[in-house]
């Protein structure tokens, strides 16, 4: 008798917390999908309009957040994490100052930085009692505000290249004051609690300030003696995700420490940055930082978006734009003002005033913990809290508006002679790095050589080497006058602009023709059309220190010499009729003269 088949056992239906802990996480799925298509949609979308990126994270939060589409109930949450993205950035201009160039800055740091948060402070208290707050009140909105957005007005000056600049500088050192600054208004603020609200003793207050203290310390002491022994033994082990982990270790590390200690948690991922500033780790550690950096401070720009209340700012709108508008207005004036008083020129002046109007995420901070302790109300703080996000929100808008109402200053031509009666055999018109070697045959044969330039600074620096450069544009007919073309055997066209060489190339064939007119091209195609327009030699501008190049290469594998000169006398010859017959039958025409690595199939 046949054995009877065993039972299948039926599969165990999920339990029910089971069946939630599935559901929470397609949830959190959900939003991670929601926050990345809504950052790739606007980003792009705001950048081809020409707005910048953090308008495009900002409006893109403000439509998925809870007062737009409601697809998100509690932006603090995302806020908070967020600013890991702030931490991560102060981290990497960290590792771009030495500690040397943060001394550099010392002046920047305490002295403007000093000088226009009080300014500001005084004035927007100021404001604040106008608009009939109390002192208390006035002074906590005030200050709020004085603190500047770290994370807007960094994006926005990265951007535009502008962070390693001298004034890009001088910004992040004001920033970075500010950032400090919010550990002694935190205390301001809990004195200036009620004496009804419970006052923690002083020793607690002096257990908080000596707890920072500690912690600055145990950091600094740290980066100094094992930072770097542990990324030699973590590079010896040949592990890179080991080498990315350690470095938000150190990123997320610096910044814990700093806040168990109540400071702020940029500042110390950005004193982490400074101690490895020096090390040999330096690049590879900002490679490793730099894609979470993006992600979270992209994340941060749409849970400020988020967090704007729209509900609260159409039930007070009045009171609102006019807080923005005036805090802004204010606040940007004192900037300017403070910059003029110091001799900062014009544009550099209404620049920062522009860029650091707003207030930023550290009122947030203070805002709350005034709430806490019923310094203001709760809501006063929530208004505040309205504006200054929608002072966050404006910023961009504000500095595209300011780029077009500043034209660029024009240089100055301290120090600087124009070209004016001027005589000799050959007009030299562009003294940068290939005109400045163009110069030397010429002089040490004895030649007298007329310099013109149109850069202020390379003239000036020319000056310390030994040059005369007159400043000169060699578009213009008159300058050309007045430099000598007229008299001048030869003119050497140096410059690195194709259309400007252009220019000059058609002034000089039509009024200077007894000159022979040799230009530097662009590149080949731009050979063709200098051919065309009759000037008696161009060479493109990196041709032949290419074949040195290769040249070089040849010898370095052990090539004898006179191999090497046949080789790059051939190249030389396959090259020249190669462009005569790109000039005759297009750009294809000489293809069969160039030396291929493609292999050729068999037949």
């Amino acid at each position: 008798m046949p054995a009877a088949a065993p039972r299948r056992r039926k599969p165990r239906r999920p339990r029910r917390s089971e069946r939630l802990m599935a559901a929470a996480g397609s949830d959190h799925l959900v939003d991670v999908v929601v926050l990345l298509g809504a950052a790739v949609v606007a980003v792009p979308l705001f950048r081809r309009l020409g707005l910048g990126s953090v308008l495009g994270y900002l409006a893109a939060g403000l439509a998925i957040g809870p007062f737009g589409l409601g697809l998100f109930a509690d932006p603090q949450t995302i806020l908070h994490t967020a600013e890991l993205g702030v931490v991560m950035y102060l981290f990497v201009i960290g590792l771009e100052m030495r500690p040397s160039h943060l001394w550099g800055l010392r002046r920047e740091i305490f002295g403007l930085g000093t000088l226009q948060i009080a300014t500001c402070g005084l004035l927007l208290t100021g404001l604040g009692i106008g608009y009939g707050l109390r002192p208390g009140v006035a002074f906590v909105a005030a200050f709020g505000f004085v603190l500047t957005s770290t994370a807007i007005v960094m994006q926005l000056l990265a951007e535009r290249g502008d962070i390693n600049l001298p004034s890009g500088r001088r910004i992040v050192a004001i920033l970075l004051f500010e950032d400090m600054l919010i550990v002694p208004l935190l205390a301001i603020v809990a004195f200036m609690s009620p004496a009804d609200a419970a006052p923690a003793a002083a020793g607690e207050r002096w257990l908080a300030v000596g707890t920072g203290i500690a912690s600055l310390a145990a950091l600094i002491v740290a980066g100094m003696f094992l930072l770097n022994p542990l990324f030699r033994v973590l590079a010896a082990a040949r592990a890179r995700e080991v080498m990315t982990a350690a470095a938000l270790l150190v990123v997320l590390g610096a910044a814990l420490l700093m806040q168990l200690g109540g400071l702020s948690m940029a500042m110390g991922a950005f004193i982490a940055g400074v101690l490895l500033s020096e090390s040999s780790f330096r690049h590879q550690l900002e490679a490793d930082i730099e894609p979470f950096r993006g992600l979270l401070l992209g994340l941060f720009f749409l849970a400020v978006g988020m967090a704007l209340d729209l509900a609260l700012v159409a039930a007070n709108w009045p009171l609102i734009v006019a807080g923005v508008l005036a805090m802004m207005a204010v606040k940007g004036v004192a900037i300017y003002a403070v910059a003029r008083l110091l001799k900062t020129p014009h544009a550099e002046a209404f620049d920062r005033a522009v860029l650091m109007a707003q207030g930023g995420e550290f009122a947030f901070v203070l805002f709350a913990a005034a709430a806490a302790e019923r310094v203001i109300d709760t809501g006063t703080a929530a208004r505040m809290t309205a504006i200054v996000v929608l002072s966050m929100l404006l910023t961009p808008l504000f500095v595209l508006v300011g780029k077009r109402l500043v034209r660029k200053p024009a240089p100055s031509l301290e120090g600087v002679e124009a070209a004016r009666d001027l005589r000799a055999n050959v007009l030299l018109i562009g003294f940068g790095r290939f005109g400045q070697v163009v110069s030397q045959p010429l002089l040490a044969r004895g030649f007298e050589v007329t310099i013109i330039e149109t850069n202020p600074e390379d003239i000036r620096n020319a000056a310390d080497y030994g040059f005369k450069v007159h400043y000169g544009d060699g578009t213009r007919l008159d300058v050309l006058h007045a430099a000598g073309a007229g008299h001048a055997c030869a003119i050497l066209v140096c410059i690195d602009d194709r259309a400007a060489a252009d220019r000059v190339v058609a002034l000089a064939k039509q009024h200077f023709a007894q000159a022979s007119l040799l230009v530097r091209a662009f590149d080949r195609e731009h050979a063709y059309s200098l051919v065309r327009a009759g000037v008696d030699f161009q060479i493109r501008e990196v041709f032949e220190s290419a074949l040195a190049f290769g040249a070089a290469a040849l010898r370095e594998l052990e090539v004898p010499d006179e191999e090497v000169e046949r080789v790059l006398a051939e190249v030389r010859r396959r090259d020249g009729e190669r462009f005569q017959l790109e000039l005759a039958g297009g750009e294809f025409a000489g293809r069969a003269l160039i030396y291929g690595n493609a292999r050729k199939p068999s037949s």
